[in-house]
């Protein structure tokens, strides 16, 4: 462990042990340097590392603070290091989703409220009247996804699949965009997890998000297989010459 590592620890320590609760303000950097042993060039550059791991917030003119500690706020950089990701991580990814949305659907199915049943349902008319539109389909897409995993309440499991959807969208615009049949097929299987969730039917509901996301993933493989496909940051209808066909991914 590096002198910095083990500055690091020491500050985390204190916020685990609750001396350093959420939301709290450090004490001056000299003072905490001293309390801890450390020297001051140690206890910036632990500082300077908690920032960037979101542990941390400098207020300018103000100090630094403990953060929410929230899931979305320490997890919400997932989503910076998934966008680094190359080649077969995709399908790495794409095998996360597979493990984890599927459950978060059927426990969405035993909690959903009449209100989030309604988002989800907005998102579904919104991707039903944007067809012919891909990017649009997709940003609907996208939302009545994230609508269905909030259902669940849990908030570390909505920021983990949020984190990785970013490089699936790109993928799904590419695919909407040479299969003709995506977006009959896409819709046929987002109103099968909306008919579960309207049933409360949480087996119903994990078994519809399955058979989409396989359909996803199988895709993938055989395009990443057979023309090396790996999506690229930035990829939009705009950017890719091949516009034949319409659909989605998701």
């Amino acid at each position: 462990m590096s002198l910095t590592d083990k500055a690091i620890d020491r500050i985390r320590d204190l916020i685990q042990s609750g001396e350093l609760p959420p939301g709290s303000k450090l004490p001056p950097e000299q003072q905490l340097a001293a309390e801890l042993g450390l020297s001051r060039n140690l206890m910036r550059e632990a500082v300077k590392a908690l920032v960037v791991a979101r542990v941390l917030e400098i207020r300018r003119g103000d100090g630094t603070y403990v953060t929410s500690l929230e899931p979305e706020v320490l997890l919400g950089s997932i989503a910076s290091a998934v966008e680094l990701l190359h080649g077969d991580t995709l399908l790495e990814l794409t095998e996360v989703r597979r493990l984890f949305e599927p459950v978060a659907t059927g426990l969405a199915a035993t909690r959903i409220s009449d209100s989030e049943l309604a988002v989800v349902e907005k998102h579904l008319d919104a991707m039903r009247a944007a067809r012919d539109d891909v990017e649009l389909l997709n940003e609907h897409d996208a939302a009545f996804h994230r609508a269905v995993v909030a259902a669940t309440g849990n908030a570390t499991l909505t920021t983990l699949l949020e984190g990785i959807s970013g490089r699936t969208v790109r993928s799904r615009v590419w695919r909407g965009l040479v299969d003709d049949n995506a977006a009959s097929r896409t819709l046929a299987e987002h109103e099968a997890i909306y008919n579960a969730l309207v049933d409360r039917d949480a087996t119903v509901a994990q078994a519809a998000a399955l058979m989409h996301i396989t359909t996803t993933e199988r895709w993938l493989r055989e395009h990443v297989d057979r023309d090396g496909y790996n999506p690229s940051p930035g990829v939009t209808s705009r950017s890719i010459p091949t516009s034949h066909g319409r659909g989605d991914l998701r």
